[in-house]
Protein backbone atom coordinates (compact mmCIF):
# COMPACT_ATOMS: atom_id res chain seq x y z
CA UNK A 1 0.00 0.00 0.00
CA UNK A 2 1.30 3.40 -0.91
CA UNK A 3 0.68 6.21 1.29
CA UNK A 4 2.60 8.82 -0.35
CA UNK A 5 2.45 10.05 -4.54
CA UNK A 6 6.26 8.39 -5.81
CA UNK A 7 6.94 11.04 -8.09
CA UNK A 8 6.35 14.16 -5.61
CA UNK A 9 8.04 15.64 -3.05
CA UNK A 10 7.41 16.32 0.67
CA UNK A 11 8.50 19.09 3.11
CA UNK A 12 8.54 18.24 6.47
CA UNK A 13 5.86 21.11 6.81
CA UNK A 14 3.43 19.22 4.01
CA UNK A 15 0.24 18.45 6.33
CA UNK A 16 0.60 14.68 5.30
CA UNK A 17 4.16 14.64 6.49
CA UNK A 18 3.13 16.29 9.88
CA UNK A 19 0.00 13.96 10.45
CA UNK A 20 2.10 10.63 10.05
CA UNK A 21 5.77 12.18 11.12
CA UNK A 22 4.81 14.62 13.80
CA UNK A 23 6.34 18.21 14.80
CA UNK A 24 9.20 19.41 12.48
CA UNK A 25 10.66 18.92 16.18
CA UNK A 26 10.12 15.32 16.25
CA UNK A 27 11.27 14.92 12.55
CA UNK A 28 14.73 16.72 13.41
CA UNK A 29 15.37 14.39 16.88
CA UNK A 30 14.30 11.06 13.96
CA UNK A 31 16.54 12.16 11.63
CA UNK A 32 19.55 13.04 14.05
CA UNK A 33 18.64 9.18 15.89
CA UNK A 34 18.52 7.49 12.47
CA UNK A 35 14.83 7.05 12.89
CA UNK A 36 13.31 8.99 9.68
CA UNK A 37 12.63 8.05 6.18
CA UNK A 38 15.85 8.88 3.52
CA UNK A 39 15.49 12.60 2.95
CA UNK A 40 17.74 15.19 0.75
CA UNK A 41 19.22 17.86 2.29
CA UNK A 42 19.83 20.72 0.01
CA UNK A 43 21.32 23.99 2.13
CA UNK A 44 18.76 23.83 4.47
CA UNK A 45 15.86 22.45 3.35
CA UNK A 46 15.04 19.12 4.16
CA UNK A 47 13.11 17.24 1.36
CA UNK A 48 11.69 13.61 1.16
CA UNK A 49 10.62 12.16 -2.03
CA UNK A 50 7.92 9.97 -2.16
CA UNK A 51 9.04 6.61 -3.15
CA UNK A 52 11.38 6.97 0.29
CA UNK A 53 8.78 7.86 2.11
CA UNK A 54 6.69 4.47 1.23
CA UNK A 55 9.80 2.68 1.91
CA UNK A 56 10.17 3.78 5.25
CA UNK A 57 6.35 3.10 5.81
CA UNK A 58 6.65 -0.26 4.42
CA UNK A 59 9.62 -0.53 6.78
CA UNK A 60 7.27 0.12 9.85
CA UNK A 61 5.02 -2.26 9.28
CA UNK A 62 4.31 -4.83 11.82
CA UNK A 63 2.88 -8.21 11.51
CA UNK A 64 1.95 -10.36 14.13
CA UNK A 65 1.85 -14.01 13.15
CA UNK A 66 -1.13 -16.02 14.29
CA UNK A 67 -0.75 -19.20 16.12
CA UNK A 68 -3.57 -21.55 15.42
Amino acid sequence: MDFFDDTRHYQPTDPLILSLLGSREKQAQMRHHGRSPVYYRLGRKIIYHGSDLNAWASSQRISHGGAA
